[in-house]
């Protein structure tokens, strides 16, 4: 496995980061974080269930999907403690795992379409495609654990919350999301963890970084002057002659 081609597992790495900040987008807007089922006993009323979100809040009562309460600025008072931490880790986490994209996309475009030969002149400027991808595999690491820790206390906070009132609350579909979205984001980071390692020469040790054009520079670059008026001075081509009658 060739470090500048683009193999399946970065394409599939790709793919993978995309619909993993596809659901943190989704987990983040859905008012779906958790559920207070409010029951009444007289029998002509109907249970009310308040679905609780990052931002919104809405209650609704059985057999109607519109709500009848409606709250858009309940960012502004959330009184959860996890719902206001998972308010900051899940946008950070989010913009962590996008930076992880642009890089891997950087890397897949410079191995795709970046010639071989490399330019002197640009030596510094050149994109280190197997660095892009290791940077990567840890930024979707770092945003997996930035999602993956806040959405798991939710499940232990409801716990607490049905201690301390009453056993009326219970975790919602985002949770289930999120965690998957977490999962999603740590496949991510192995796949490009395992492409780097195979990737790379033997003889270089794991946490050095591989260099896409580095290595063939030196074939095109110019030989030293002392070494070229050594070969002059050694290499001289006598002319012979020959005389045909």
């Amino acid at each position: 496995m060739g470090c500048r081609d683009v193999h399946a597992a970065t394409v599939l790495a790709f793919l993978s980061g995309t619909a993993s900040v596809a659901g943190l987008l989704a987990a983040v807007l859905l008012p779906n974080w958790r559920q207070m089922r409010l029951y009444t006993f007289n029998k002509n009323e109907r249970n009310v269930t308040v679905y609780t979100g990052l931002w919104i809040k809405c209650a609704r009562i059985d057999g109607s999907r519109d709500c009848v309460i409606y709250d858009p600025q309940w960012y502004t008072a959330v009184d959860q403690l996890d719902l206001r931490v998972l308010q900051f880790a899940l946008p950070l986490s989010m913009f962590t795992a996008v930076s992880a994209l642009f890089l891997c996309l950087i890397g897949m475009c410079n191995t795709a379409f970046v010639s071989s030969v490399p330019n002197v002149k640009l030596a510094k400027c050149l994109v280190n495609s197997a660095g892009c991808h290791l940077v990567a595999g840890l930024l979707f690491l770092l945003a997996c654990a930035i999602c993956l820790t806040p959405s798991v206390w939710v499940i232990f906070y409801n716990n607490y919350l049905n201690r301390k009132y009453e056993p009326v609350f219970s975790f919602d579909i985002s949770v289930f999301i999120a965690i998957a979205s977490a999962g999603g984001l740590f496949f991510t980071s192995v796949l490009l963890f395992l492409w780097y390692c195979a990737c790379k020469s033997l003889p270089s040790p794991f946490w050095q970084p591989l260099y896409s054009h580095a290595p063939s520079m030196h074939s095109y670059a110019s030989q030293p002057y002392s070494a070229r008026s050594r070969l002059s001075a050694i290499e001289i081509d006598i002319p012979v002659v020959t005389h045909t009658s």
